[in-house]
């Protein structure tokens, strides 16, 4: 990534939200990642910071996002990140445990922009992480709307 890019983590289960941060630290991706553990906090941030960076010039998000959250859904979180006006060109990379065709749908229809099935075994999951941090490295990632 270029520029400073803040990557969101909104994950609740911290077994996953650690191998997912130490594994993008060891493809090389040193960007500041804020971990979230429920949607509500994750939203209220998102929300917050976009009201702020319309006034100080936007910043660059990349969203990291569980479907399966303990106070709102995943789903949700998406549509609103994409319905707002400043954050709707922020890379929304849905990882989650559920692979089931329709929510993998509804989730591109939203507007996600990578859905990624955890997988149950550690190794591959650490992996999959790692060439998703390989991913974050060549991809470029637009300022928040002013």
């Amino acid at each position: 990534m270029n520029k400073p890019v803040n990557i969101i983590m909104i994950e609740d289960d911290e077994g996953h939200a650690r191998l997912i941060e130490r594994n993008i630290r060891r493809s090389g991706i040193n960007n500041e990642i804020m971990a979230f553990t429920n949607g509500t906090a994750a939203v209220d941030y998102l929300f917050a910071a976009t009201a702020a960076a319309s006034l100080t010039g936007g910043q660059a998000l990349l969203i990291l996002l569980d479907l399966n959250l303990p106070d709102m859904t995943g789903i949700e979180i998406l549509r609103r990140v994409k319905e707002n006006k400043y954050l709707k060109c922020a890379p929304v990379v849905v990882l989650t445990t559920t692979d089931d065709s329709q929510e993998i749908k509804r989730c591109y229809e939203l507007g996600c922009n990578v859905y990624i099935t955890k997988p149950v075994n550690y190794e591959s999951f650490a992996n999959a992480i790692r060439q998703l941090g390989l991913f974050f490295s060549v991809i470029q990632v637009p300022q928040a709307a002013t």
